[in-house]
């Protein structure tokens, strides 16, 4: 999208978000009547535009004067409503455009979602409306609320909600569904919305148009999204890291990530990395917060808006059940979220409050003593915000009646009126929906004190939080220079090619000879050193091991004879007909833990690091994790440790810990390649032999596809 398109698009949508006039096309007097409904908000909502009500079958709707088409509008109305049925649909549209109208939005269904027909329909629409320079939201949409402005452009009743400069939330949805529940839950939760728009089939303009104005609103601070698929992903990406650079956090629900993933004609790596994943990690990369559940949509956004800083340290925990104690160390072991112990100085105030009975550990159980001195709530409060260990604070407290609530809840209310915490704290309750008063509640959210009725629920979106963090954070790869780009002919790079490729980029591998002899074979394995392997090399024998082309262990010349009888007859009868370019003699490397590296280009998203397990790891368990290609060596490393198998990695039934850090470097050094070369499709590094720690890692296999 050129400068010049950019501005006139974020033009367009901000005349339809910020309309200072107002046709319903489709007005009603009918309760229930989706154009009776869009005025009906208007007036709850004390619009103060003009609005033009449009029915062709009537002279006035409770006063106001109707016309007959959105031919008869003055020209240059902001925006308009189409509450209309498909058929009415395309000539309202047309009038609109005719008449100058900044842009419309459309709630009929009946276009792309029905099929070609329907695709036919909405490519005019959206035809007619760009050729007019008019911004579309919709078809089949709920249309959209400003908040800030006074404006329910929704056929959805519903009531103002004003922000009073508070931090706000700006919603994007594909979904008007999703838009309606997350909209609806913010505001439970007391926080205020911008505003709030669903998509639709985005005939002419998409989740990233109306991301593009939201980003640059000063009164929108977080970004909430629903997108079921993405129009243009590097144009995401690029408003991702614009508005990371704003300090917006963008908080993304995207369905998709149990869909089977792309099937890979020549490597494991497409097989391992589906298209969520790929998403998940370059929108990560990017800055977005990407949530896996509506939940924790709604919970991050909460803490993204109270708490508009990154967490540092990890969580303190306050309860007043010894049980709870014991259930919550394994949970958050579970869930990821750091429960460090108290600082020296944090542990000599609490174990004071009531020697033999409260412990100075984290959590800090104050037991039944709470009850007896309820300011024990804020005396245990105050050493665990001065402890630099901690980014937050938790309290886990039981509060079983309406009138257990307020007492329990009063002094943690009195110490953030006093203390005007330095960092979040949190109440999660533990009584699900045990009756607690909503004035409670309210008085603890008005005090920026988030309330959970679930810990459990708390802990996740602290510990996606602390994740969230540290991957922004995370430094990136040194990236080598263009200058050293290899040309690359398309198609398959067999391993003795992509492995002299990969040497030049600083990725160790075995020492090996490229030879088309037995007698080749055999001088070379001399001067290698045995024991060596023999390895089939053409292009069209991409997985060489299924067709027998692989011999291993041969420990002398008399083997290397034997060997290369072998494997000429295996592929003889797996592949008949097929012509080898030739062998591949190798030094066979030592056992150790085996890893499988890959990176992909995806034609969308761009290049990602594929790293995981190798073995049955790879096949039955999945192994495996999809990162950005620039991750450093370091965060690399991290995420080798956080595989399901990674204990493999670490000293494991006598063997010795393994140089994870080796093996990190190798996968940052193919994610620079994959980087420099978007002619790319897909490399396959498979296995990487992990040896001791300080014995560095070997690349023993690999494949290069070629677009």
């Amino acid at each position: 999208m050129t400068e010049t398109s950019k501005a006139k698009t974020q033009a367009a949508i901000g005349r339809l978000l910020r309309p200072k006039s107002i046709a319903i096309v489709g007005a009603s007097p009918t309760p229930g009547a989706l154009g009776n409904g869009v005025l009906t908000n208007l007036v709850r909502f004390g619009y103060k535009g003009d609005i033009h009500l449009i029915n062709p079958n009537r002279t006035e709707i409770d006063g106001r004067p109707c016309l007959k088409s959105t031919r008869d509008l003055p020209t240059g109305v902001d925006c308009a409503v189409l509450a209309v049925p498909q058929a009415g649909v395309m000539d309202a549209v047309k009038g609109c455009a005719e008449r100058g109208v900044g842009g419309a939005v459309v709630f009929g269904a009946g276009f792309a979602e029905l099929g070609d027909d329907g695709r036919k329909l909405q490519d005019e629409l959206a035809g007619i409306a760009a050729d007019a320079g008019m911004a579309i939201e919709g078809p089949n949409c709920l249309g959209y609320i400003n908040y800030v402005d006074g404006i329910a452009m929704t056929f959805s009743l519903t009531v103002p909600v004003p922000i009073d400069g508070r931090r706000a939330v700006g919603i994007v949805s594909q979904s008007g569904a999703m838009a309606t529940v997350l909209r609806a839950a913010l505001h439970g939760h007391d926080i205020a919305v911008s505003i709030a728009a669903s998509t639709g089939n985005e005939a002419l303009n998409g989740l990233e148009d109306f991301l593009d104005v939201l980003i640059e609103d000063s009164s929108t601070h977080v970004l909430a999204l629903v997108a079921e698929q993405f129009r243009d992903p590097q144009r995401f990406l690029a408003l991702a890291r614009r508005a990371r650079d704003l300090g917006k956090p963008i908080v993304l629900l995207s369905p998709g990530r149990s869909a089977a993933a792309r099937e890979a004609a020549q490597t494991h790596t497409g097989a391992m990395s589906g298209d969520w994943d790929v998403m998940r990690a370059l929108a990560s990369r990017a800055g977005v917060a990407v949530v896996e559940t509506l939940e924790q949509l709604i919970d991050a956004a909460e803490l993204f808006i109270r708490f508009p800083y990154p967490l540092k340290g990890g969580a303190a925990v306050i309860t007043d059940s010894g049980a709870y104690k014991g259930l919550t160390l394994d949970y958050c072991q579970q869930a990821g979220l750091d429960l460090p112990q108290p600082s020296k100085a944090a542990r000599d105030i609490i174990g004071a409050l009531a020697p033999d009975l409260i412990q100075p550990t984290n959590p800090v159980d104050l037991t039944a003593q709470a009850l007896v001195d309820p300011l024990l709530y804020r005396k245990a409060l105050e050493p665990l915000l001065a402890d630099d260990a901690y980014g937050s604070v938790v309290y886990t407290s039981i509060l079983s009646s309406p009138l257990m609530a307020p007492r329990k809840v009063k002094p943690i209310l009195d110490a953030a009126k006093e203390l005007k915490f330095p960092k979040p704290v949190i109440f999660a309750m533990l009584g699900d929906d045990a009756d607690v008063p909503k004035e409670t509640i309210s008085e603890l959210r008005a005090l920026n004190v988030p309330f959970f009725r679930s810990p459990e629920r708390c802990f996740r979106a602290l510990a996606f939080l602390q994740r969230y963090y540290g991957q922004t954070s995370a430094t990136p790869a040194h990236q080598r220079s263009v200058d050293t780009k290899h040309e690359l002919l398309s198609g398959i790079i067999a391993e003795h090619d992509a492995k002299k490729i990969l040497e030049i980029e600083g990725i160790p591998i075995p020492p090996s000879e490229f030879v088309t002899t037995l007698e080749d074979a055999r001088a070379a394995a001399a001067r290698i050193g045995f024991p060596v392997a023999l390895k089939a090399q053409a292009t069209e024998l991409a997985h060489k091991s299924d067709a027998g082309g692989v011999i291993l262990s041969l420990q002398s010349e008399s083997d290397v004879v034997d060997g290369w009888t072998q494997l000429q007859s295996n592929i003889a009868e797996a592949r008949p007909g097929l012509m080898l370019d030739g062998v591949l003699v190798e030094k066979m490397a030592p056992r150790g833990v085996e890893l499988i590296f890959g990176a992909r280009n995806d034609p969308e998203w761009g290049p990602v690091l594929v790293v995981g397990l190798g073995g049955v790891f790879t096949e039955a368990l999945h192994d495996v994790v999809t990162l950005a290609p620039d991750l450093g060596v370091d965060a690399i490393e991290r995420e080798l440790r956080r595989l399901k198998g990674a204990a493999l990695l670490g000293a494991f039934r006598g063997s010795p810990a393994r140089d994870v850090h080796a093996a990190a470097t190798i996968a940052a050094k193919l994610g620079a390649f994959a980087i420099a070369h978007p002619e790319i499709a897909e490399i396959d590094v498979n296995p990487v032999v992990v040896y001791a720690e300080g014995d560095g890692a070997l690349a023993l296999d690999a494949l290069i596809v070629v677009r």
